[in-house]
């Protein structure tokens, strides 16, 4: 392989796996570097084998993708908000990571006393699951499969705290991150603006204690990956009737929605 003199001072500078940097050489044994993004800090030197002269440098792409793609095939709009990178669409995958399937349990006794991760649609609809995103207990969070796709996971309560002050805070936070109007959301949803193309949808949950669906259409909940103790984890809440974002924790056995977020 040549080894050009001092081809080009770089710097790597992230580490997406979505990100591709090539040159526009496409025949060049550089030509694609997956994986990695870079800033150019100097001009190219010398190498006739590739082709490039001193002092002219080859032009550089960088390709930083809008969409982000889960195991089963399902595509998310990407939104950034601040320095983090979110799913704009709640997750609605079936398998984990490396393909292995996550049980859908459609029996409520079963579902409260599982061992194992799950998920279900809503009142077990799959066209509510579609729309809405799937409810998953937080067995699937933690399993070391990962349930996000790769270079991507289940937020921590910190980031979840993160998002929420740049938006302002708790008390205003929530009607930046809503959609608008009243698709999915009931009326009158209060203070909801989407500016921050979030589009937090009201997928409702389920109960392991009530043995029941419910709330779907006014109620959003969303795992964090942090827990609070053995049978409790950390959440987030947002209502029809308000512009808050709630934190709270709950039982680890409850069905709620998740958001994934860029490592």
């Amino acid at each position: 392989m040549d080894s050009p003199r001092n081809i080009l001072q770089i710097k790597r500078v992230h580490y997406p796996s979505q990100h591709r940097l090539w040159w526009q050489k496409p025949r060049s044994r550089f030509a694609r570097l997956i994986g990695t993004s870079y800033t150019i800090l100097g001009q190219a030197c010398e190498s006739p084998r590739l082709g490039i002269k001193r002092d002219s440098a080859p032009a550089l792409r960088l390709v930083t993708p809008t969409t982000v793609t889960d195991i089963d095939g399902n595509t998310y709009n990407i939104v950034i908000i601040g320095t983090q990178s979110w799913m704009g669409e709640n997750l609605k995958v079936t398998r984990y990571r490396n393909g292995d399937s996550i049980p859908n349990v459609l029996d409520h006794i079963e579902w409260e006393t599982l061992s194992f991760g799950a998920y279900s649609s809503y009142n077990n609809d799959t066209s509510l699951g579609n729309s809405y995103g799937f409810l998953y207990n937080w067995k699937v969070v933690q399993d070391s499969r990962k349930v996000c796709p790769d270079g991507w996971h289940v937020p921590t309560d910190a980031e979840w705290s993160t998002l929420i002050n740049y938006l302002g805070g708790e008390s205003i936070a929530g009607g930046k991150l809503k959609e608008k109007g009243t698709s999915h959301w009931r009326g009158p949803n209060i203070g909801a603006t989407n500016e921050s193309l979030f589009t937090a949808l009201p997928g409702g949950y389920r109960s392991p204690e009530n043995r029941e669906f419910s709330s779907i259409g006014g109620i959003g909940y969303w795992w964090s990956s942090t827990d609070y103790n053995l049978t409790s984890a950390w959440w987030r809440f947002m209502s029809d009737g308000s512009t808050d974002v709630f934190r709270g924790y709950g039982p680890k056995r409850a069905g709620f929605s998740i958001r994934c977020i860029r490592d």
